[in-house]
C-alpha cells in the first residue's frame, strides 16, 4: 500500500527541515555583527544622570515642606520618600570603574575612584539615610521637627556628596 504525500513520513521530514531551518537562522543571526550600542560608560553616565534628576525632583517637595512653603500631604511623601530610596539603591551600579573616562556628559571628579572608599561611604550613608527617611516619614506622618530633622540629614549627604564628587 502506497503512503499519501501528506502522510507521516512527509510531515516528519517537513518539521525536521523548519527546525533545521530555523537553528541555521538563528546560528546566522548570532554569529552576524550587531549593531553597536552606546558604550558601558555611556550607559553609566546616563542612569546615574537619571537617577539623580529623579532623585532631585522627588526631594524637591520635601526641601517645601521643611520651609513650611508646601504643606504636608502624607499620600505625596510617602510615594516620594519610598522613591527617593528606591532609586539610592540603583546609585551602586552608576559608577562601574573607568566610567568617567572620555565622556564629556559625566559631571563625575576623577575623585569617585582615586577616592573609592569614601565616595562608596558617603553612598551607603545615603542610601541608609533615604531609608530611615522612609520609616520617620511613616511614623511621623506630619511635617514635625523628626520629619524636618530627617529632611535636612538627606540634604546634607547629597551636599556633601556633591561638594566632594560632583564637577561644577
Amino acid at each position: 500500500m502506497l503512503q499519501s504525500s501528506t502522510g507521516p513520513r512527509r510531515m516528519a521530514t517537513v518539521a525536521g527541515a523548519a527546525a533545521l531551518s530555523a537553528l541555521v537562522f538563528a546560528s546566522a543571526r548570532a554569529q552576524s555583527p550587531q549593531p553597536a550600542g552606546p558604550s558601558p560608560t555611556k550607559v553609566a553616565v546616563e542612569n546615574r544622570k537619571a537617577a539623580f534628576s529623579l532623585i532631585g525632583n522627588y526631594f524637591r517637595y520635601f526641601g517645601g515642606v521643611a520651609k513650611g512653603t508646601v504643606a504636608y500631604d502624607e499620600a505625596e511623601a510617602t510615594k516620594r520618600a519610598a522613591r527617593i530610596a528606591f532609586l539610592s539603591g540603583l546609585l551602586e551600579e552608576s559608577f562601574p570603574e573607568g566610567s568617567n573616562v572620555g565622556e564629556p556628559d559625566s559631571k563625575a571628579k576623577a575623585d569617585v575612584w582615586s577616592n573609592r572608599a569614601d565616595f562608596d561611604k558617603k553612598l551607603k550613608d545615603f542610601q541608609t539615610h533615604a531609608q530611615a527617611f522612609v520609616d520617620i516619614n511613616a511614623k511621623e506622618k506630619g511635617a514635625t521637627d523628626g520629619l524636618k530633622t530627617a529632611i535636612a540629614s538627606l540634604a546634607q549627604d547629597c551636599k556633601g556628596c556633591h561638594d566632594s564628587y560632583k564637577a561644577k
